[in-house]
């Protein structure tokens, strides 16, 4: 049976997803965070550089960053200019260069110098919204506060039909109350991790991907792709 073939099982939306966590396991096994960082201050930092930006840029960039600034007080009580000369390379330098100073400020000031370790307290810190506050909680405490929304758990969460909305804190509620909270961080990540190697957002590889038959938009593209190609050769026999 080929991928355009198969036909979904008719499942509730909640046994779905469990479906599909499960396939994602077996196809990412390993499921390490892509940002490199030896401390929750530099997950922190690491995270805020990655937005707009890939993680693989950002990973070039940090270790010179972070020889240079290896203690909240450095960053704290840096020039501005200097910590955007480390990362210019990430896109934003600016904004992001004045909220890492300022985000490591109100860690001194607020938190006793430690990078927080809850929700509330993450988000009241310059530059940093619930994408990153899930990241550092995750993967720098082990503590699965929600579930991380980037720009491939957003499509692919939307292409498997998961979630209506288009706004991360909504598709966020919904993942929620679907996934069990200890897979709410792995989900993410193997989500980025279909996203790069199949799911691409312009192309994305249905085919030869193993979660067709739970997508409610693989097989609509294959069905275009292959008018698209009947229509093309049409054309050219007439020609």
């Amino acid at each position: 049976m080929t991928a355009a073939q198969t036909k979904r099982p008719r499942l509730t939306k909640k046994r779905r997803a469990l479906f599909i966590l499960e396939q994602l396991k077996e196809l990412y096994p390993e499921a390490p965070c892509s940002l490199d960082y030896d401390n929750p201050l530099q997950l922190l930092i690491a995270t805020m550089l990655s937005a707009q930006c890939t993680d693989a840029r950002v990973n070039i960039v940090t270790p010179h960053l972070f020889e240079r600034f290896p203690t909240v007080t450095d960053y704290a009580e840096a020039d501005v200019s200097e910590i955007e000369s480390y990362i210019k390379s990430t896109g934003f330098y600016r904004n992001k260069a004045k909220n890492i100073r300022a985000a490591c400020e109100k860690i001194i000031t607020n938190f006793g110098g430690d990078v927080p370790q809850s929700m509330e307290a993450l988000t009241s810190l310059p530059g940093v919204a619930r994408k990153t506050a899930n990241v550092v909680l995750a993967h720098a405490f082990g503590i699965n506060a929600g579930v991380t929304v980037d720009t491939h758990v957003k499509r692919i969460t939307n292409r498997l039909g998961l979630t209506k909305h288009d706004t991360p804190i909504k598709i966020e509620q919904d993942l929620m109350k679907l996934l069990p909270q200890p897979d709410w961080e792995n989900w993410s990540i193997r989500l980025v991790y279909h996203g790069r190697a199949v799911c691409d957002a312009r192309n994305p590889a249905c085919e030869r991907c193993q979660l067709i038959e739970w997508c409610t938009s693989g097989p609509k593209l294959i069905k275009a792709r292959a008018v698209a190609a009947s229509t093309k050769n049409s054309k050219k026999k007439k020609s």
